[in-house]
């Protein structure tokens, strides 16, 4: 239900018959479903934006599951359906990260693999720093002592380890959360760092893995950003057009195209590349 309305509303969006177009008629269903994002209270974009990914990939993984049992062979008695955990959302958004875990004893080397549709980057400034700087602090190598040991297999106890991660699978669309709401002193609260982020020619290939063979280049299509602070916020999007390469301004029922260089804000917090 929730998919047919998604359809609904991008269908609504790409016709052109309109100013704006609102959400409502998605969000009541969905709100329906996840009853946390019903009530008009303040809620978290990225929270929400999981949530609707993982909902749309269970309809449509539902539905080509549903097909390709309809297009079982009845004299082989065989299926041609392919992985049930594969949908349009997977192919576009999912990507797999490799943790490489290292006995800091025995040497010995292990990977665990990890998937994703939304890297949370740490901030490493409070001032002001790049997407670059996110970046390595999230893949820079960490140490695993005292109560994060690791239990090693060869060793037979708990040993102190290296771990660091990698891209094994980068997706076609790949999300950054940008970490703005941290702990201090027992409160949470929003930084509000200046992180500058390239429009395009954003190169991963220092954090892919060997194994991997994607193309790791990428272009800025889509930001969205949160004004405010944790009690009270206003979230809007800047996004591209996939055929003009206008940049526009989402507000509300402001639609308005703006110039690229207003596309770089201090209120980014979700980046779609």
């Amino acid at each position: 239900e929730s998919a047919t309305a998604f359809g609904c509303l991008m269908s609504d969006m790409w016709l052109g018959e309109f100013d704006y177009v609102s959400p409502e008629a998605f969000h009541s269903i969905f709100g329906k479903r996840y009853p946390a994002f019903s009530k008009r209270t303040q809620h978290d974009a990225q929270e929400f934006l999981i949530c609707v990914l993982d909902d749309l990939h269970e309809a449509f993984k539902e539905v080509r599951a549903q097909l390709c049992q309809e297009r079982q062979s009845p004299a082989a008695g065989t299926s041609t359906r392919s992985s049930s955990g594969t949908s349009i959302i997977t192919r576009l958004f999912e990507g797999e990260l490799s943790y490489g875990i290292r006995c800091l004893t025995c040497k010995a080397l292990s990977d665990q693999p990890e998937t994703f549709t939304v890297l949370s980057l740490p901030i490493p400034s409070t001032r002001e720093c790049s997407l670059q700087d996110c970046l390595e602090c999230f893949f820079q190598p960490d140490t695993l002592t005292r109560n994060n040991q690791i239990h090693c297999y060869w060793c037979g106890g708990n040993q102190d380890a290296t771990v660091k991660a990698s891209i094994t699978k980068a997706p076609r669309i790949i999300i950054f959360h940008l970490k703005r709401f941290a702990w201090q002193d027992k409160h949470r609260r929003k930084l509000s760092t200046t992180v500058c982020y390239p429009f395009s020619d954003l190169d991963l290939s220092p954090y892919i893995s060997t194994s991997c063979c994607n193309n790791t280049e990428y272009s800025l299509c889509a930001v969205v950003n949160h004004a405010g602070d944790l009690d009270y916020g206003h979230y809007t999007a800047f996004c591209k057009h996939s055929v003009t390469e206008h940049w526009y301004s989402f507000d509300d029922a402001q639609v308005t195209k703006i110039p690229d260089s207003a596309v770089q804000a201090d209120t980014a917090y979700l980046l779609f590349y």
